[in-house]
């Protein structure tokens, strides 16, 4: 392990660990490496690695079993697809039985309104990449996602832009931007009428809105949010490590 001077031992090792963990290099459910193994692999002291191990188990990522070793958290995939991979609507729609897919219905360029620019730290009258797409369960319309990014963190012109990409994928394809964390409202909402009409609802139905605060590891905000879901189509269950 290269070692950085900024940042302890401890943290980088933890910070390796996790990252395994998360990109499913240690799958959910799978056996970890020993303490002595990850040890010696990293040039660490086995103390260090327990410490680590013990904070990672309080986090609820890896279970410890006593005699049996170390294994990453089963549930841990459910927390990734909730939390960690940032509300992956793919993921909740394979889970609930379905075929998902993203359907890009405007990709466009647009000035920030009054409540976006304050949201995103932007000027007034900044510009901003507007993404709206419709995630569907098999054939039937379950998610109305839209999506703000700042366009001067856009790196290509926005036609070369896929929207039937993930939105951390297209932070990471098109912006060059890591999400570092979210945070998210959930409240119920009555269904407009183009809200109603796209996702196959009455006017003034009720339905959950998810609104979403996307940020970099520094707190910049990357992304705002507004989804509209159908929770009479798809179950929404949130998993959650505590600290």
């Amino acid at each position: 392990m290269r070692l950085i001077q900024s940042k302890s031992i401890a943290d980088q090792v933890e910070e390796l660990l996790r990252g395994r963990i998360r990109e499913g290099l240690y799958a959910p459910g799978s056996r970890m490496p020993s303490e002595s193994e990850l040890s010696d692999e990293m040039g660490v002291s086995r103390a260090t690695v327990r410490t680590v191990l013990a904070k990672l188990a309080v986090n609820g990522l890896i279970l410890r079993k006593q005699g049996d070793g170390t294994y990453v958290n089963a549930m841990m995939q459910k927390v990734s697809a909730n939390l960690g991979n940032v509300w992956d609507f793919s993921y909740l729609i394979e889970s609930n039985g379905f075929a998902p897919s993203i359907q890009p219905v405007v990709t466009e360029s647009r000035i920030a309104t009054e409540k976006e620019a304050l949201a995103l730290a932007l000027e007034p009258g900044e510009k901003l990449l507007s993404l709206i797409r419709l995630f569907y369960a098999d054939t039937r319309p379950v998610i109305l996602a839209r999506n703000v990014i700042p366009l001067s963190l856009v790196c290509v012109p926005i036609e070369q832009i896929d929207g039937r990409l993930h939105i951390r994928d297209i932070l990471q394809n098109y912006c060059k931007k890591e999400i570092a964390f979210v945070i998210t409202d959930i409240h119920s909402a009555r269904a407009g009428a183009d809200v109603a009409a796209t996702l196959s609802k009455q006017p003034n139905d009720t339905i959950l809105e998810l609104e979403v605060s996307f940020f970099s590891d520094d707190s910049t905000p990357l992304v705002l949010g507004s989804n509209y879901f159908d929770d009479a189509v798809l179950r929404l269950s949130l998993v959650q490590a505590w600290t």
